[in-house]
Order: structure tokens, then C-alpha cells, then sequence
């Protein structure tokens, strides 16, 4: 996996802060009067893959740096109901405050990565390669895309700024696939990015490969059209297929011998992962 922007991390962890604390948590001041240290641990609720241990603690941190925090398991990692994710030593205040920003980040980058870890095991065997998209939660794709990368695939491009991808609307702006790609080699702002276009039929296609490419997407493609795709290519430039992919449906077009498969259902439509935060009662302590 690779590692986080951390800068950015903490950016979001404000701004979700501000969200939720806005003026202080009214409800803690009123019932914590003293403010003792407390112990607590974020325990599954669900069978997956467990995605932002370290951005849950680092969660914890901001509300309070003098917090102890122990990390239980470790991201990309499977775990079961009742397994214990982290613990927390110190302030109660501190710990009320940051649970529920803690709880909702590692619910949905821990159930984006189990769902990611699904999509990866149909495609096992196969040459294909799981790609996510740009479908992600507002703000949070430097998380959405890590978590990604903790289910066992790999990031499409990060944004608008880092690949080409000439889709469909670029396309008709342009006049021609021909005018769209020539464009793109003639302008200075490329400089050294990959360049990828979306092509929606098998004559398209042909046009596409006319000029030199990095990938080509078929979208929605049916499997016949991918494996006269692959066929007709030859391994010559990577294809990628996308459009409607589910769980369901992944195995089949893998087997069509596409070298990357990109789905937006691993991010854009997500099952939060279950998970709660305890206090230890007084025996527990």
C-alpha cells in the first residue's frame, strides 16, 4: 500500500471537526464534569477487511495528543465480529468527542475495502487488474483511494490533473477521436502524462489505435465486442474495461483478457462497515 498524504489527512480531520464539534460538544460538558481518564476500544461488528486504523488514530490524536492509543490489527487485514480494532487510554472528554468522526471514517474505508477484497478474489487467476474511479465521497478521495489499495487493488488516476482520459464529451467537442488525440499530442500541457481514451464500439476502437496510446477504456462493451477487443489489439496497448461492473458480472469479463478493469461500485456505493466504540465499565478498567 502506498502511504497517505498525511497533510492532506489532516486537512480532512479538521474540516470534519468543524462539522461536528462546531462550538464544543454540549452533551460531554454537560455529563463529563470531571473529566477522568477512561478506557475504550473500537470493537467489529461485521466480517471484512479493516481500512483506516491509522487515520482513526491519528483522529483521536488531534482531539487530544496526550491520548494512548494501541492499534490492534492492522489495515488490510480480515477480522470477524467481537475482534478488537484499537484501544483508547485518557481523556473521556477526548475520546466522546473524536467517536464518532473516528467511527464514520473507518466505516467507509473499511467497507470500501472489503468490498474492494470481494471484486479482487472473483478476478483471481486472471491477468486483469482492479482499478477504482474518480465516483468517490466528496473531499475524501485521498482516504476512499487508500482504502482501495488496503482491499488489494490499484487507483485509477488521482484527478483531472495527473492522467488523460478522453471520454465521450471530449470526443464530440473535438469533432473526431482523430481531432481529440492529435489535439492532445500537439498540446504543451500534457508533457509527460498518460494518454487514454474511451471508445464506446469496435469501429471506434480501430480509430483509436490509428494513433499512438497508452490504454484504451471500452465502455460498456459487451463480452463478445471485449474478446474481438482483445483480439484484434494483440497486447499492442492495454485496454481497460468499465461500464456496469458488479460483482456478478467481473469473473466473465476478465476472462475476456482485458488487461485492467475499472468499477466505480468499489467507492460510489459503499456498505458502511459495523463497528462500535465501548467504554470499559469500572470491573473492566
Amino acid at each position: 500500500m502506498n502511504s497517505l498524504d498525511w497533510p492532506r489527512v489532516q486537512w480532512i480531520i479538521d474540516r470534519m471537526f468543524e462539522e461536528d464539534l462546531g462550538q464544543g460538544d454540549i452533551t460531554t460538558a454537560s455529563v463529563a464534569t470531571t473529566d477522568r481518564p477512561a478506557s475504550a476500544r473500537i470493537v467489529s461488528k461485521d466480517h471484512g477487511v479493516v481500512a483506516g486504523l491509522a487515520i482513526a488514530k491519528k483522529v483521536f490524536e488531534t482531539r487530544d495528543a496526550r491520548l494512548e492509543i494501541v492499534l490492534e490489527c492492522a489495515d488490510g487485514e480480515t477480522v470477524a465480529p467481537g475482534d478488537d480494532l484499537l484501544k483508547i487510554f485518557g481523556s473521556a472528554r477526548a475520546i466522546l468527542e473524536a467517536e464518532r468522526t473516528a467511527l464514520n471514517l473507518l466505516g467507509r474505508l473499511s467497507g470500501i475495502a472489503t468490498q474492494t477484497r470481494r471484486f479482487v478474489e472473483n478476478v483471481s487467476g486472471t491477468k486483469a487488474v482492479l482499478l477504482d474511479t474518480r465516483k468517490t465521497g466528496p473531499l475524501i478521495r485521498e482516504l476512499d483511494k487508500y482504502a482501495v489499495r488496503a482491499g488489494g487493488a490499484q487507483n485509477h488516476r488521482t484527478g483531472l490533473y495527473d492522467m488523460v482520459l478522453i471520454k465521450e464529451n471530449h470526443v464530440r467537442y473535438a469533432g473526431s477521436i482523430a481531432a481529440a488525440l492529435q489535439n492532445v499530442h500537439n498540446s504543451p500541457d500534457v508533457k509527460n502524462s498518460k494518454v487514454e481514451i474511451e471508445v464506446r464500439n469496435l469501429n471506434e476502437l480501430r480509430q483509436a489505435m490509428a494513433i499512438q496510446i497508452d490504454r484504451i477504456m471500452l465502455d460498456n462493451f459487451s463480452l463478445q465486442d471485449m474478446r474481438r477487443a482483445v483480439e484484434e489489439v494483440g497486447g499492442a496497448v492495454a485496454l481497460e474495461a468499465s461500464g456496469g461492473v458488479t460483482l456478478e458480472t467481473v469473473r466473465a469479463i476478465a476472462e475476456t483478457g482485458v488487461d485492467f478493469i475499472s468499477v466505480g461500485a468499489l467507492t460510489h456505493s459503499v456498505k458502511n462497515f459495523d463497528m462500535s466504540l465501548l467504554f470499559a465499565v469500572d470491573s473492566e478498567a
